[in-house]
């Protein structure tokens, strides 16, 4: 369901990594004063807020079995569980055992000590202790809902679960939390959560929140595993790093677009192919001669080869800028100038997602998403060239130029980006300062 754009997967090594304290494990949020409607922080509680209070315990359930729910976790009983061990915080009142539960847009602050996992409903009913007695839906919060466990209930739970559970339903939505301590005002915070709006988009994530569970905290540890290899704090770290400092993507795409930066500041207008390729030629071999090398023509058989790989890199770029032109994610005789929003967008989401793995600290989060605001600032003017950048970078990266998914998928994303009212792109100003010439 969720995707995580990278590569690669080894051994999960677990790290403390310790926080300002604080006391939000659970979510506490006052009912509305009478008469005052209450805002939810998205449409799901929005939908159970009205179902509570109509008593639409039914309705109420077969939202939690179409969306799934997070169970909280003390943090060190999660790193030490098993394959087939699913250990739950639980309270006992009354003689009673009570286990909570919260639909993702109520989730607090993510706790030093505590984590919060997914399942769907259909699961839940398998896993949960025995021996509970009350499941406690968005205790403390305006759309909370007890129920009773037996083994009848499980039973509905399951079924319900079975039929309406859908992963992929999650995905290819524009999804803004409208309320919430988690959600930044106007600001570097809230423009650098903006820039992994591509991300956001295709996993069907709130593009717009600091509280961030992902979906789940052993899924968030497996996520960054399969896809990026990271497997610690020090993984994270290292490459956080180098996607913000745009060292992740090969440096030579950016080289070969600046060189037609290079001929359009000596004669503006349609930079020809031929001359496009001769310059990225030529700009190769000064390198080498400065570097004291013989930078002649069969002089390196293996250098000759990067030459001729990087003289058709010019031809694919122009094709893939054709078909942008003609899909409209750029305007006519746009073109692209850097492609680093492919890594810097990645670095958006990197941030988030080494926070719900308990990689990051919440202030090297917020550093993290800052600095990739500020990178996107620098190198584009607007969220039109920022999201072409990001395009081209992902099609480089995995399409072949073959315009199949990894083209058509991100091409869904930027259309729904540049319309929805709600999307970050028409709602938090770019103010960029681009720098043309490099």
């Amino acid at each position: 369901m969720h995707t995580a754009d990278g590569g690669s997967a080894q051994e999960h090594d677990v790290v403390d990594v310790r926080d300002v304290d604080h006391d939000e494990g659970f979510p506490q949020i006052p009912d509305p004063e009478d008469g005052v409607r209450w805002l939810a922080p998205t449409d799901v509680e929005q939908h159970l807020y009205r179902l509570s209070r109509r008593d639409h315990t039914y309705a109420y359930l077969r939202t939690l079995a179409a969306e799934g729910v997070y169970y909280p976790v003390w943090r060190e009983d999660a790193d030490a569980a098993g394959e087939d061990e699913f250990p739950m915080f639980t309270r006992e009142r009354d003689g009673r055992l009570w286990v909570p539960v919260y639909t993702e847009g109520l989730l607090p602050r993510p706790h030093p000590d505590m984590v919060f996992e997914f399942a769907n409903l259909a699961r839940l009913a398998r896993i949960l202790p025995a021996e509970a007695d009350v499941l406690m839906v968005n205790a403390g919060t305006p759309c909370q809902l007890l129920l009773a466990v037996d083994e009848e209930e499980r039973d509905v739970w399951y079924e319900l679960g079975c039929d309406l559970f859908e992963p992929d339903a999650f995905g290819d939505r524009v999804l803004t939390r409208r309320s919430g301590n988690g959600v930044p005002d106007l600001g570097p915070l809230l423009h650098g959560l903006a820039c992994g709006a591509h991300l956001c988009y295709g996993n069907g994530d709130a593009w717009n929140t600091l509280h961030w569970h992902g979906t789940g905290y052993h899924n968030e540890i497996e996520r960054l595993s399969e896809w990026w290899g990271v497997d610690s704090r020090a993984d994270w770290l290292e490459i956080q790093e180098r996607l913000l400092t745009r060292q992740v993507s090969p440096w030579y795409w950016d080289f070969v677009l600046a060189a037609r930066d290079k001929l359009l500041l000596a004669t503006p207008g349609i930079v020809e192919e031929a001359a496009w390729r001769d310059t990225v030629e030529s700009t190769l071999r000064e390198r080498l001669r400065r570097g004291g090398r013989d930078h002649r023509p069969g002089a390196d058989a293996e250098f000759d080869a990067f030459v001729v790989e990087l003289r058709g890199l010019v031809g694919k770029i122009m094709r893939y800028e054709a078909r942008f032109r003609a899909d409209g994610l750029l305007p006519p005789g746009g073109i692209v100038r850097t492609v680093a929003a492919w890594d810097v967008g990645r670095a958006s989401k990197m941030a988030r997602w080494g926070r719900g793995a308990r990689y990051a600290t919440e202030p090297e989060m917020y550093e993290a998403i800052e600095r990739a605001g500020a990178g996107a600032r620098a190198a584009y003017h607007s969220w039109e060239e920022f999201s072409a950048g990001y395009v081209l970078g992902r099609c480089l990266h995995f399409d072949e130029e073959e315009f199949g998914s990894w083209y058509t998928t991100v091409l869904e994303a930027h259309r729904a980006l540049v319309t929805d009212p709600d999307s970050p792109w028409l709602t938090v100003p770019f103010l960029g300062g681009a720098v043309r010439g490099r």
